[in-house]
């Protein structure tokens, strides 16, 4: 038989990818927000919006990323669960002799 664990708590770790990785397009926006505070009429600005937006798909591809693989991964753990169940209940419909050493 296969555990699920191992696939369950794959999971897990995604899901927490997921959650970490919320809060750091707001974080970057504050960072960026107190860059361009500090630049003035730097002509770099631009280049700097481009790399932010960049990165905020990036995030966002991460976490949808990481949530899709969650769910697969589960997936994968309730079908190895199926899978073992129907492999136990066809052996147990299996007739075995009697053994015990009576004639």
């Amino acid at each position: 038989m296969h555990s699920g664990g191992p696939w369950r708590r794959a999971a897990g770790g995604a899901d927490q990818l997921v959650t970490l990785l919320g809060p750091v397009k707001g974080d970057l926006e504050t960072a960026h927000q107190g860059l361009i505070a500090g630049a003035g009429a730097l002509s770099a600005l631009a280049e700097l919006s481009a790399v932010r937006a960049s990165w905020e798909r990036r995030i966002e591809e991460a976490r949808a990323e990481c949530g899709s693989l969650a769910g697969k991964l589960r997936a994968v753990a309730r079908g190895q669960s199926q899978t073992n169940e129907a492999v136990k209940s066809d052996f147990d419909r299996v007739k075995t002799p009697n053994v015990s050493g009576a004639r």
